[in-house]
């Protein structure tokens, strides 16, 4: 906001220093030299250079930081990755015991057995309608 409040007033400063200068020639009646001066400022020069040359170092610095913390994040969730499926698996096999599959019982085998027989029979009366 000051910065602003500054650039402002310091411009207003500068065209009423132009116009004034213009009256006080004109008022004397002398006629206007074309010719420009310029006011060359050589530390501007060296500060723009040094704007640029720091602008890409910064940024350069900023790309490999960005690269080194899309690795990192990347290295870490590949970690927690492998770490949530290590537990995942564990508890698959904290349910078996000792590595060991649960008996089923045998209300369920019976019934899986007769489901089998079934579908061998209809796979067998299918076979013997299409001959």
């Amino acid at each position: 906001m000051y910065f602003l409040l500054i650039l402002f007033f310091a411009s207003l400063a500068s065209i009423t220093f132009m116009i004034g200068r213009k009256l006080a020639l004109l008022e004397y009646e002398q006629s206007l030299n074309h010719e420009e001066i310029l006011l060359e400022l050589p530390y501007l020069k060296e500060i723009k250079h040094a704007t640029i040359q720091n602008t890409k170092k910064h940024g350069y610095a900023l790309l490999v930081m960005t690269v080194r913390f899309y690795v990192r994040f990347a290295n870490f969730l590949k970690s927690k990755y492998e770490e949530i499926k290590i537990k995942i698996r564990n508890l698959s096999t904290e349910n078996n015991v000792n590595g060991e599959k649960k008996e089923i019982s045998k209300f369920l085998k019976v019934i899986g057995d007769y489901k089998r027989k079934i579908r061998e029979l209809k796979h067998k009366i299918k076979k013997e309608e299409n001959l």
